[in-house]
């Protein structure tokens, strides 16, 4: 339990239904749809919408999402995976022709065919009982009748100016008055809630087909893009088992490649051959294993995680304890590993997560992203929706497995988790923040595991990130801590930004009762009632 004398947030906690996202708005209006008789499933898609348009940088219809989903009843986690595809006319041959060499955040082939509402869509038939139309209703509400723009959403929002200022319909549609929106300004997204009508009404056709397919592809192809109305018309989402790993007696689960979620589990199969419990969670000593295993578990990443309908993934490998033991023998617990190869990824990405568990203990474990601020920054002229970014995570290098071609899926970053004993969901998580997502994984449930934090303490916990060549901190972490750190021959610096945020609702079944967190880091909040 925090010191009450001191700043900070208390966990919440609730009996019978609790959401917990980076905006109160998006989980007031989750737990309004609890409470009105929806289940886990109907207010995960309604805060995930709301999302989309009181954070629109960070998260849209124009992104990818994916879901880990524990039935009501009992009965094994399922995954979603909503990432989308390439064009189909985006052979590596037709890059390597034309001797691009990489994909630029900007760039028009960066633009990924957008996954989410295929995703939600086939969430909403499976598991949800309202309609769609329903779920969507508080978004459109707040896209027409406009919303106040939260402190860490204004401070983001401005950041992005430039990005916008490439793309004349980026910035009529989301810099009103030529430049991002002021602390508390009112912001309305028409265009975006005539989208989100389409969808209501026609399902995944009002996105996939029709106007704002049509909208979204003249788009593309007048910046050259290859997209199509059939690669729109041709998207769907997959029903994936989740990969998981056995963290000191409670099973981690995260949703296998192309998403990330597998370097968490790498870096914490690395992680449990050390006894870090004996020491100082805010020490430099746990904070030199904890960065040595993510560089690692990363080097893993880059090397061999892609999509494996295109790829050989060596999953088991990756997940064996040989591997583990091998990768921890190399760390050396007073000096920094040399010859690492960096994260090719380091920049800092942001996007949404959010929780959901209801009162039949239906558990929901949603994110979604466009990957950088406002994505690719193309958007939509009639549509208003910002397209996502995410084939910025393909190389071109023939040979490589994630080498962008033709109908593939990117490597990911957005990974929502859960954490299971004896069989049954005790955790419902996310950290959000693009490549640091894993890092965020393997520090929350070590924080929790290890150290015996609550959810709420083990989100607010300073945090380390390898960025490149060196480590990124937060200023929560002491002097001697950092001293430690470059005693060791790590880099240090301070981070620009805090490392992305986190949500997490524990589920005691003992007590009955729901406990939940929301990172400072983000305005968002826990609420159950």
């Amino acid at each position: 339990m925090r010191d009450l004398h001191l700043p900070g947030r208390s966990p919440v906690y609730a009996a019978n239904g609790m959401c917990a996202t980076s905006h109160p708005l998006a989980a007031q209006a989750a737990v309004a749809c609890l409470q009105a008789g929806g289940n886990a499933m109907d207010a995960a898609l309604v805060a995930s919408a709301v999302l989309c348009v009181v954070e629109p940088y960070n998260t849209g219809v124009g992104g990818d999402c994916f879901a880990l989903v524990s039935p009501a009843g009992g009965g094994d986690v399922v995954g979603l995976n909503g990432s989308g595809r390439t064009p189909m006319g985006a052979s590596k041959e037709w890059y390597m022709e034309r001797g691009i060499s990489g994909i630029g955040l900007s760039d028009v082939h960066s633009v990924t065919i957008p996954g989410a509402v295929d995703a939600w869509v086939r969430l909403q038939e499976d598991y949800a009982t309202w309609s769609l139309a329903d779920i969507l209703a508080p978004a459109i509400q707040y896209a027409e009748e406009g919303f106040p723009v939260s402190p860490r959403v204004s401070v983001d929002w401005g950041l992005l100016e430039g990005h916008l200022a490439h793309d004349a319909d980026a910035v009529r549609t989301f810099m009103p008055g030529g430049r991002a929106p002021r602390l508390g300004q009112k912001v309305r997204l028409p265009a975006l809630a005539h989208t989100l009508r389409l969808i209501g009404l026609k399902g995944r056709a009002g996105f996939y087909e029709g106007e704002v397919a049509q909208d979204l592809v003249d788009k593309l192809q007048a910046k050259g893009g290859l997209h199509t109305l059939d690669d729109f018309a041709a998207t769907a989402c997959d029903y994936v088992t989740p990969i998981r790993t056995n963290y000191r007696g409670k099973d981690v689960l995260e949703i296998p490649p192309n998403g990330q979620g597998i370097t968490a589990l790498v870096m914490l199969n690395i992680l449990q051959e050390f006894d870090l419990g004996a020491l100082d969670p805010l020490g430099a000593e746990r904070f030199h294993l904890e960065m040595e295993a993510a560089r690692m578990a990363y080097d893993m990443r880059d090397r061999y995680v892609a999509d494996p309908a295109k790829a050989d993934v060596p999953v088991a490998d990756l997940l064996a304890r040989r591997t583990a033991q091998e990768l921890a023998g190399r760390i050396d617990p007073h000096k920094a590993l040399e010859n690492v190869t960096a994260s090719r990824d380091p920049l800092h990405r942001d996007t949404v997560y959010l929780s959901v568990v209801d009162k039949d203990r239906m558990s929901v474990s949603f994110i979604n992203s466009l990957y950088f601020g406002f994505g690719s920054g193309i958007v939509g002229a009639k549509s208003g929706v910002a397209l996502q970014n995410r084939g910025a995570g393909f190389v071109v290098e023939d040979g490589h497995p994630n080498c962008i071609d033709a109908g593939k899926r990117p490597l990911h970053t957005i990974i929502p988790a859960m954490m299971l004993e004896n069989g049954k969901p005790v955790l419902s998580f996310g950290v959000m923040g693009g490549a640091y997502q894993a890092v965020g994984h393997g520090h929350v449930v070590s924080n929790m595991v290890d150290y015996g934090m609550d959810i709420q303490e083990a989100l607010d916990c300073p945090r380390a990130f390898h960025a490149g060549a060196q480590i990124e901190v937060e200023r929560g972490l002491s002097p001697q801590t950092l001293e430690g750190l470059s005693a060791r021959g790590h880099k240090v610096s301070e981070a620009v930004l805090p490392h992305g945020g986190g949500q997490g609702i524990v589920i005691d079944e003992a007590e009955g009762v729901l406990i939940g967190g929301s990172d400072p880091r983000k305005d968002g909040a826990a609420i159950g009632y």
